[in-house]
């Protein structure tokens, strides 16, 4: 294996190369080219890191040179070389050429031979940067795939679980059987509960933003319906306030989220002491943003937990509900849709959420 740098020099004068070449070969791996047209070819044809040109040629510049060579093989850094001095020229080769350095002619060997091992570092660290980046985009792909196949596999087993549960609570007329089937169903419930738990903390932090128009109305009600089926909601008065006139742009999924993690800790940590219990949801869009609003009577979080409890895993109660997960997603969903939420809690009377977003339209 090779491990020198490869270095392409263009040169109109067949003796600047002949020079070139014996003065740096034993360092170097050499690609010489009398013109710019057979650079181009070895710059195509070759690996090459490191590409130096001569301004001053005829029929393409140095820089004519490199801003052809841009379009087809971007990743060599480019130095160029200059005999006097052009204003016009240095800027033309920073705009167009994407030029790393100039050296001036006649040029000095040690100071070339830094310039090359120097643009050969940073070659070398955009490569390496590349090809993880490259991993990091197939890693976060499969990711994506993984957590969805593992979210199936496992909730499907468990809905066939509570099924057959509640089919063999039918059968039976023994109660203390019955009271083993319904822990079987609390299990299997909190269990589901919490792979949607999981498939909601990924939408949240690990998935891309995808924009596009949002329909609140539509949206609440939707979300509704599943609160509907998913939690006892007869002892509790939910009021909705839609006010939405103009187009809002942002990510569904991920107000989906907030909406779900605020709405679940609302039920949860209702007040037993009350017998109506009320959950208030007010959104209201504007030119620019959208305002959200949740609120609650409910046991409400102590002044020394305010600035906890978004963060992950944290739990403002000793009540044995809840995951910790809730508010954490919430205010990581509003983070990357780039908004703002507040908090607003007296001890025993309940809690306000107040989310702010920008419209991406």
């Amino acid at each position: 294996m090779n491990d020198k740098i490869h270095v392409l020099y263009i040169d109109d004068e067949d003796n600047n190369l002949k020079s070139f070449r014996a003065t740096l070969r034993k360092d170097f791996k050499i690609y010489t080219a009398i013109d710019a047209e057979e650079g181009l070819k070895i710059a195509q044809e070759e690996e090459i890191h490191v590409v130096i040109a001569d301004q001053r040629m005829p029929g393409m510049s140095g820089t004519e040179f490199f801003e052809q060579m841009i379009k087809i093989n971007p990743d060599p850094i480019r130095i160029l070389l200059t005999g006097y001095s052009d204003i016009a020229s240095v800027i033309d080769a920073i705009n167009k050429g994407e030029v790393y350095r100039f050296i001036d002619k006649p040029w000095n060997i040690e100071q070339i031979k830094n310039s090359i091992k120097n643009a050969a570092d940073i070659f070398f660290m955009k490569r390496e940067l590349k090809d993880k980046n490259t991993k990091l985009k197939k890693l976060h792909s499969e990711m994506n795939q993984f957590v969805y196949s593992l979210s199936h596999e496992l909730r499907g087993p468990l809905m066939s679980i509570s099924g057959v549960s509640k089919l063999a609570k039918l059968e039976l007329s023994d109660p203390l059987a019955h009271e083993y089937f319904d822990m079987i169903d609390t299990a299997t419930d909190k269990l589901d509960d919490f792979i949607y738990k999981m498939l909601d903390f990924y939408r949240s932090t690990k998935i891309e933003n995808n924009f596009r128009k949002i329909d609140f109305e539509e949206i609440v009600k939707q979300q509704l319906e599943a609160y509907t089926e998913k939690f006892d909601l007869e002892n509790f008065k939910v009021e909705v306030q839609i006010k939405q006139e103009v187009d809002f742009v942002s990510d569904e999924s991920k107000i989906r989220v907030i909406l779900n993690n605020l709405f679940s800790n609302a039920v949860q940590f209702q007040n037993p002491e009350i017998a109506e219990k009320e959950i208030r949801i007010a959104v209201e869009v504007l030119d620019e943003e959208a305002i959200i609003v949740l609120k609650d009577n409910g046991i409400g979080i102590e002044e020394r937990h305010k600035d906890d409890v978004f963060n992950l895993f944290t739990r403002a109660t000793q009540k044995n509900v809840g995951t910790g997960l809730g508010l954490y997603m919430v205010k990581e969903a509003v983070e990357q849709l780039g908004g703002s939420i507040v908090l607003d809690s007296v001890f025993g009377e309940g809690s306000s959420f107040k989310i702010t977003l920008p419209s991406m339209k």
